[in-house]
């Protein structure tokens, strides 16, 4: 029974966390239009956000060695606070910047905690249905953290102030549960070539996730304003992405159990490019198209990072998987960092489709070097079994303990 209070406790830390900085990422964009910031400037707030996520993602690991995860995780709380609450104070895309490397650091270092706990007390017993709770909770939080900008009013004190307390309620519920914490995991070492060397497709295919992840959710909103959407139109325009991925999530999953990975990132790299003319043009048949776009462009990008990510574990050992995956969320991290900046200048010059025509060209990228892999490269003889995967820590592999397929 502890333990189940244990793992409530630190499911409840998630959504409060998801709903405080992840609510962040989209008023700081539509709060960026109410005071004048260039489509520049709110994309290199979007850049921080994931420079400070990568860095809370190689250093939390050290801090819990020194400290403890409990007050690693209480440091990093006030951290995230402390870059919210200090939005209203300095109205200047400089300074957001660095709150959002503050806010992007703080995620990040509360997740490789969270992540550390649950890896400390799972067993082979409960890690598939503490799994299944944590997939639901991750993907539950983030909708609902889009969902909220329907209600927060741009450059807001109240909005502001509103996810800072929820950010900081995070801690209650870890830092007051009286099961003790598990010992400090030791660092996986950051070799992102070793993703290269084990799968260049699964290495690009997370770089290109990156780019589309990075570039939607940090300047879909900006996208959204341009095409005429109000704020809480907005709010189901990103919904209505995460929904799109979160339902293709399994099925896409499933398919590249049955066959070959490399197919399967092919097509939904071509899906992808379809889905992004689509939602250029849907912007003039009304809402409802530009919704199914970005369902659309949800669905068929969103399942990337965790095919690409099982289509490198295929080529791996069993005592490199732990590095393997923090090579390969490092190379999302950078794909991230790079798309907000370069989407929303493209945004600045060519109009709202410029976003999705850097998804698109990535995408094509993708597609074409696919085809080159299947051409050169290798079937795995006995490949992993697909899991999801969210891009939340370096530490995130050691959960995912997933025996290999049974060969059919």
């Amino acid at each position: 029974m502890r333990l189940l209070i244990s793992f409530a406790a630190i499911f409840v830390s998630v959504v409060l966390m998801q709903l405080g900085s992840g609510g962040v990422v989209p008023l700081d964009a539509l709060s960026g239009v109410e005071l004048g910031f260039s489509a520049s400037a709110i994309g290199m707030i979007g850049s921080a956000h994931f420079l400070g996520f990568l860095i809370g993602c190689w250093w939390t690991p050290r801090l819990m060695g020194e400290v403890g995860h409990s007050r690693a995780f209480a440091a990093l709380t006030a951290a995230g606070t402390i870059g919210i609450l200090a939005h209203m104070m300095v109205t200047d895309p400089i300074a957001w910047g660095v709150f959002r490397m503050a806010t992007g650091l703080s995620a990040a270092g509360c997740y490789t905690i969270i992540e550390a706990w649950l890896q400390g007390k799972l067993t082979n017993a409960n890690r598939g249905s503490a799994m299944g709770v944590y997939r639901i909770v991750d993907i539950g939080g983030s909708l609902a953290a889009q969902m909220m900008i329907g209600f927060l009013a741009p450059a807001s004190y109240f909005s502001y102030n509103l996810l800072a307390l929820l950010a900081c309620a995070a801690l209650f519920p870890l830092v007051l549960t009286k099961v003790e914490a598990p010992k400090s995991s030791l660092a996986p070492r950051l070799r992102p070539m070793l993703a290269w060397k084990r799968s260049p497709l699964g290495a690009v295919g997370v770089v290109v996730s990156g780019v589309t992840g990075g570039a939607f959710r940090m300047v879909g909103p900006l996208y959204g304003v341009a095409v005429g959407l109000e704020p809480k139109q907005i709010g189901a325009f990103l919904s209505a992405y995460v929904i799109g991925g979160a339902v293709a999530q399994f099925p896409m999953g499933w398919l590249s159990d049955k066959y070959d990975r490399r197919t399967v990132l092919a097509w939904l790299s071509a899906g992808s490019v379809a889905a992004c003319v689509f939602t250029v043009f849907a912007q003039d048949f009304g809402i409802w198209a530009v919704f199914a776009g970005a369902t659309l462009f949800g669905l068929t990008t969103m399942p990337l990072y965790s095919i690409s990510s099982a289509h490198a574990n295929d080529f791996s050992n069993d005592d490199e998987r732990v590095e393997l995956s923090a090579a390969l969320l490092f190379l999302y991290a950078i794909g991230a960092i790079a798309s907000p900046v370069i989407a929303s200048a493209l945004m600045e010059s060519f109009g709202p489709g410029g976003m999705f025509g850097l998804n698109a060209a990535a995408h094509f990228a993708l597609l074409i070097f696919g085809l080159m892999r299947m051409r050169v490269g290798r079937q795995p003889e006995n490949p992993t079994a697909w899991t999801y995967r969210p891009k939340t820590s370096f530490l995130f592999g050691r959960l995912m303990r997933k025996p290999r397929r049974p060969e059919q």
